[in-house]
């Protein structure tokens, strides 16, 4: 296999050699003076030879800068059977595809795969007119997205001039390719800029767009979303946000959503097409992404629609992925769709609530990283009507693993009450879970908080509870806290109080609620880590440090849970976020 290096890495290749050759001779020739003199010379030689030669593996070992290699068993064969697969593009995309330019249709099909596409004016509504960033949320996330999905998946025609060879085997699309075009690549704002809360094209705006289309691709594990990334401008005024952001997407986009399945990729079109060393391709039996110098598009066409050789490039460096994408995702992918997607059609006759979305992994938040996909992340109320203060954030003044955790520091006024929430747009399946499961530290003991659970739907909400009290070995480090469904109990107010808590599969919300007993404060922190899906194997983002501490038992208790009466100071605010989370539905 031929080993290529970067050009700073062939000169400290052959700065090694030659160090290499003195110190080997200077070993064998003791007449030879190099570097050290006196009775011990022989031995800080040998030290000293081993020591290059260690040094220099290391420095060849490492990667060139801006260059990100994925070791995996990854599989770059075609498929076997005829695929069928539909591209979502405009201009760009088009001559892509098209014979004589790009001629990514044809070669796509020389690999067993049969392609379709759309442009303008195609689908219900039109909906190929719109294919900006912010449009995604049209197609994926609206209440059109199953109209406009069912007529993308059976789609079998072509909006662009390739030649099919393959017969049509019939059934759905099963690999959708999306892909904004080159005005995309001009984002407002700044190259760090973390997501925004709602789509436009900005930095954060686009980095908000694609986490919400998560929200939808966790529901159709059956399919292969593949985004492709828009293509760069020669105008390089918003050059370094447009990298920010496709970085981001290749390198930290389903990591911070903690997605777990295989049915998304990326392939860095933006990046390809900005020089003759930047790459995004299957290489030497890895993956490789190469970022060059350059933030512009340098295959140009007399405006910035790519180039013919820019395009074939790009065909080049995009099967081989494609058909690595392909396998890893047909390993573990359904043999058919979710049950909701075969039956899209609801029974009119009584109102149905909208198909809950599964959890993609246990993991609900290890607060390292962006709000939980289809939330605003987590958000604290409190009695504004008394002294009552919360500060409810992911901040790093303790963490269990990794370096952040949500704080929640309170000051509640008696009678008074505060809660920090999360509330998602969609409802959510937790089904898969035994229960909640999370690791608490506290600032003293004694503190009594609610983890608290919504469930049901916007006009039938439901309200579970479970009070606890901090146990002492967690006001001295980390206590984990395991609680399973039947733990929860209906609220006192509504019909069926006591009840215990059986419906995972619609969660609304959760939240932990700070309340006070007759004419008490409640004053303290907490804080809380690993949020997770009780019974399921959780990797934690960093394995956490083992901190010797004196008093500290040798094992953890298994449970802190402890069960308190609900007085109705705890009850007031639990009652009060369940009319926040019934606006939000109808919002919605």
């Amino acid at each position: 296999m031929p080993i290529s290096f970067a050009p700073n890495t062939s000169y400290i290749l052959n700065l090694c050699t030659q160090l290499l050759f003195i110190e080997y001779f200077s070993i064998i020739n003791e007449s030879i003076p190099v570097f050290y003199n006196g009775s011990n010379a022989m031995k800080r030689k040998k030290h000293l030879f081993v020591f290059v030669m260690v040094f220099c593996a290391m420095i060849l070992a490492a990667p060139s800068p801006g260059t990100t290699l994925r070791l995996q068993a990854d599989n770059p064969n075609p498929p076997e059977q005829i695929v069928k697969l539909i591209f979502i593009h405009h201009s760009t995309g088009e001559n892509w595809l098209t014979d004589g330019y790009g001629d990514l249709g044809r070669t796509l099909g020389q690999k067993n795969y049969f392609v379709s596409d759309t442009n303008y004016g195609w689908g219900p509504e039109g909906i190929g007119d719109r294919t900006d960033i912010p449009n995604w949320m049209e197609w994926f996330r609206s209440s059109e997205t199953p109209t406009y999905m069912s007529a993308l998946f059976n789609e079998s025609a072509q909006n662009s001039s390739y030649k099919r060879t393959l017969s049509d085997p019939g059934g759905e699309n099963l690999i959708v390719m999306f892909k904004s075009c080159f005005p995309n690549s001009e984002l407002s704002g700044n190259p760090n800029d973390p997501p925004g809360t709602y789509e436009d094209l900005s930095v954060g705006g686009a980095k908000y767009t694609y986490n919400q289309l998560l929200q939808y691709f966790v529901t159709r594990p059956d399919k292969l979303f593949v985004a492709i990334t828009a293509p760069p401008l020669s105008d390089s005024t918003y050059a370094k946000n447009a990298r920010a952001f496709n970085q981001w997407l290749v390198n930290d986009w389903l990591h911070e959503n903690n997605y777990t399945l295989n049915n998304v990729a990326v392939f860095d079109f933006y990046n390809v097409l900005t020089g003759p060393d930047s790459h995004h391709r299957y290489y030497n039996g890895q993956i490789e992404h190469v970022v060059g110098s350059k933030n512009t598009l340098i295959y140009p066409s007399g405006d910035d629609h790519p180039s013919v050789g820019g395009s074939r490039k790009a065909t080049e460096e995009f099967i081989p992925l494609l058909n690595i994408f392909y396998n890893l995702w047909k390993e573990n992918a359904p043999i058919q769709a979710p049950q909701e997607s075969i039956n899209p059609t609801p029974d009119e006759s009584q109102p149905q609530a909208p198909a809950a979305q599964p959890l993609s992994a246990g993991l609900i938040d290890n607060f390292e990283a962006t709000s939980p996909p289809g939330t605003d992340g987590w958000q604290p109320f409190w009695d504004e009507g008394t002294s009552t203060s919360i500060h409810c954030a992911a901040e790093t003044d303790s963490a269990h693993s990794g370096e952040r955790s949500l704080m929640l520091d309170f000051d509640v006024a008696p009678d008074g009450w505060a809660t920090c929430a999360l509330f998602y747009d969609a409802l959510q399946n937790w089904s898969s879970g035994e229960g909640l499961t999370f690791y608490l530290h506290a600032a003293q003991t004694g503190l009594v908080f609610d983890v608290d659970i919504y469930a049901g739907s916007s006009d039938a909400q439901e309200t579970y509870v479970y009070t606890i009290e901090t146990p002492a070995d967690c006001a001295s480090g980390w206590a984990p806290i395991s609680l399973n469904w039947s733990d929860f109990q209906r609220v006192e107010w509504e019909e069926g109080a006591g009840t215990p808590f059986a419906k995972p599969d619609q969660i609304l919300g959760i939240a932990f609620g700070i309340g006070t007993y007759t004419d008490a404060p409640n004053t303290g922190t907490l804080w809380v880590d690993d949020l997770s899906l009780l019974g399921l194997d959780i990797q934690p983002a960093v394995e956490p440090m083992v901190q010797e501490q004196a008093g500290m038992p040798d094992e953890p208790e298994q449970s802190g849970k402890l069960s308190l009466p609900c007085g109705s100071a705890f009850a007031l605010p639990i009652l009060l976020i369940g009319i926040v989370i019934w606006n939000r539905q109808k919002r919605t």
